[in-house]
């Protein structure tokens, strides 16, 4: 962990009310792990910092925040250009686990969840992993667009980079109809772990179904915090080993290890 003063490489709106934006900073390339995260100071008039998934690696420099604008902190981050510095901490808290024996990974990304799997995605096929990754939204507008470089947004099919992406629209506007989590018993004997980041009814349907009891699945949990430091406890959830921080013991937690109807009431 280390606070810093990164440069922006670049800010782009890439669906309506989503933001790339590409910083400059050899320690968050060299150090960060997917599934971790950021706090950002969103301006002087802000005393809270924001949480935000790392969402791609550059290189050894330059790495990528995915974020939706959701209030008047995120719109000021939305609003910065290239040449500016924002203050950043990370990188923070624990990160996905890929085990020595799996082959073959499939992901579960619900809406924004793509941000930090993403990074999760570009690392296992790097190592020659082969990935399935199941990307749902409620429609092709909130989708990330397919990018004409793998390094950019979304890889169409079988990517260079041995990712299959296969898009899940509610409406059926692009990709199949229905949710992600509709097509997970179609690739669960091919892999070896199942790794999701998405909300909250997304989880507690994969904690319901019962051809994943068997399988190891790893969740990332997006919660309010306010220190992203583990001093406040304001991320505290129930798991079946007792209360855990999520800024510092999580985000990623086992599907099977988290108490689910308590996650609700916080």
């Amino acid at each position: 962990m280390k606070q810093m003063f990164s440069s922006i490489v670049s800010n782009h709106e890439v669906m309506p009310g989503v933001y790339l934006t590409w910083l400059k900073s050899p320690h968050m390339a060299s150090t960060a792990q997917p599934g971790q995260f950021v706090m950002v100071r969103c301006g002087e008039d802000f005393v809270l910092r924001r949480p935000l998934s790392i969402h791609q690696l550059d290189g050894e420099d330059k790495f990528a925040l995915l974020f939706t604008v959701g209030g008047k902190g995120t719109y000021w981050l939305s609003q910065r250009q290239a040449g500016e510095t924002i203050d950043l901490v990370g990188p923070l808290g624990n990160s996905y686990a890929i085990q020595s024996h799996s082959h073959n990974l499939l992901l579960v990304a619900g809406g924004m969840g793509i941000a930090p799997l993403r990074f999760l995605a570009d690392a296992a096929a790097n190592q020659g992993i082969p990935v399935t990754l199941l990307y749902g939204a409620s429609s092709s507008m909130q989708l990330l667009p397919t990018a004409k470089s793998p390094h950019e947004l979304l890889t169409k099919g079988v990517s260079p980079f041995n990712i299959n992406t296969v898009k899940v629209t509610d409406d059926g506007s692009e990709g199949f109809r229905g949710l992600a989590t509709d097509l997970i018993v179609n690739h669960i004997d091919w892999a070896d772990q199942l790794f999701a980041c998405g909300p909250l009814p997304m989880y507690k349907t994969m904690a319901q179904m019962t051809e994943l009891k068997d399988k190891p699945v790893q969740i990332s949990l997006e919660v309010r915090m306010a220190c992203g430091l583990g001093v406040c406890y304001g991320c505290t959830v129930k798991t079946n080993n007792g209360l855990k921080q999520v800024c510092r013991d999580g985000p990623v937690f086992k599907l099977d290890d988290i108490v689910w109807d308590e996650v609700a009431k916080i």
